[in-house]
């Protein structure tokens, strides 16, 4: 890899080198996250193997969000990883169970792991439920499948979409305005990572905009509304008003809450993580461009305005698949960050990418493919594509380097220790 854009740079620290690279600018090497958010994680399983492989002490891995099987990555193994960034979410996960009073539970796989006390299972038909709040007295909302490795929402929707004419205010009922002890825990969890040197990513949640991980609403025990998936999509064409004021009313809660996080917590964080809505599919999209401008983007670009107007973050936007043709209208939205760059998807290309967006957002993941790549390739096949993407997107800044997605459970950990020893490989020059 070419290293000329890296010459003659003062040494950086993490959170310097990722506000560079945010600003489009040449830092000192590549900056890389693994773990600070929901989509650039890594499976329990793998982060286990990992501390194995690199003979670390024997710990049962803490689930950092369930609904994924997403591991805590501890201080030990972070050293040897390297990566420049801390994330930090809620007190209660996808569940509506709070991260706390952890327990080790036995996984069907056969690990091991740390999940919190009031996250109750039960079997059936070889299959794990849990349930929302841990309350075991109403219906399971996720489901862990025989041979799975991660939990599936359960929809439980009541009635069809057509039974009468649906009431936006039904879906609202987990977007609640922020309350004193939620402000006090953000105070306190930002506040412990505010020395350690690394940028500081906040998720705190509110501003989803249809996100269909978590529309079955699976932290509510009788969730309102529309709740299942076919019938959002149906809504987005049958009822665009009624999507409208849904996304207005989340909207106009969600900037009374960033005002008065802000206020509290404000100057500990560097990267709003905001929507992790995915517009995109292997090969095309979930919506037209028109679309997404039309009942989209008004409402993101609110949030992100706002954010701009009164505080110094940059703000992080998920969607997953084939979304060339949506990338000027989430550009327009205000957003500063795209991940995950699905580099194998349809017209993804990571050249024209670079090319015609990289001045205008920055690349978040999209390091190395973890469709066919990392789980399936060769050591070779590995190296030559993380070379080859850190040269095309490493340049002027605009890039922090991550899988495609999280690393999933039964990608072999010799393919995980060649991506880590790569990208490090290149870090150092």
């Amino acid at each position: 890899m070419s290293k000329s854009y890296f010459k003659n740079t003062i040494k950086m620290t993490s959170k310097e080198r990722i506000k560079t690279v945010l600003e489009h600018k040449n830092a000192d090497t590549i900056a890389m996250d693994f773990g600070a958010t929901t989509v650039t994680g890594m499976h329990c399983k793998v982060i286990e193997e990992l501390r194995r492989y690199y003979g670390l002490e024997y710990r049962p891995v803490k689930i950092s969000e369930p609904y994924q099987m997403l591991g805590h990555i501890e201080d030990d193994l972070a050293r040897i990883i390297g990566f420049d960034c801390i994330g930090i979410s809620g007190e209660e996960n996808m569940f509506g169970i709070r991260q706390e009073n952890w327990k080790e539970v036995r996984m069907p796989w056969g690990q091991t792991v740390q999940l919190p006390g009031a996250f109750h299972l039960t079997e059936k038909d070889q299959s794990l439920y849990v349930y929302p709040q841990g309350d075991q007295t109403v219906e399971p909302s996720g489901v862990l499948p025989h041979s799975g490795y991660f939990f599936n929402g359960i929809e439980r929707q009541e009635g069809e979409m057509l039974d009468s004419e649906p009431n936006p205010e039904d879906n609202l009922e987990e977007f609640g305005i922020i309350g004193g002890h939620q402000l006090q825990y953000w105070e306190t969890a930002l506040t412990r990572v505010a020395d350690s040197g690394k940028a500081i990513i906040a998720n705190f949640g509110g501003m989803s905009l249809g996100d269909v991980a978590l529309l079955p609403g699976m932290n509510q025990k009788k969730p309102k509304g529309l709740r299942r998936i076919s019938d959002w999509y149906m809504a987005t064409v049958l009822y665009p008003d009624f999507v409208k004021a849904i996304f207005d009313r989340q909207t106009d809660i969600a900037l009374y809450n960033l005002d008065q996080l802000n206020r509290r917590v404000g100057h500990l964080v560097d990267i709003a993580y905001i929507c992790g809505t995915d517009f995109g599919t292997q090969n095309s999209q979930f919506c037209s461009p028109e679309t997404f401008r039309d009942i989209y983007l008004p409402y993101y670009r609110k949030m992100n305005d706002w954010i701009h107007r009164n505080t110094n973050w940059k703000t992080f936007k998920h969607s997953c698949g084939a979304i060339l043709p949506l990338m000027e209208g989430i550009i327009e939205a205000g957003f500063d960050i795209i991940n995950p760059v699905q580099i194998n998807a349809k017209d993804m290309d990571p050249r024209v990418l670079k090319a015609n967006y990289g001045k205008d957002i920055t690349f978040w993941g999209g390091g190395v493919d973890t469709q066919k790549v990392l789980p399936y390739g060769t050591k070779d096949e590995i190296r030559d594509q993380i070379y080859e993407l850190c040269n095309i997107f490493g340049r002027d800044g605009g890039f922090v380097f991550s899988s495609v997605h999280n690393v999933q459970a039964n990608v072999p950990v010799e393919n995980v220790v060649t991506m880590l020893e790569t990208i490090n490989e290149i870090r150092r020059g």
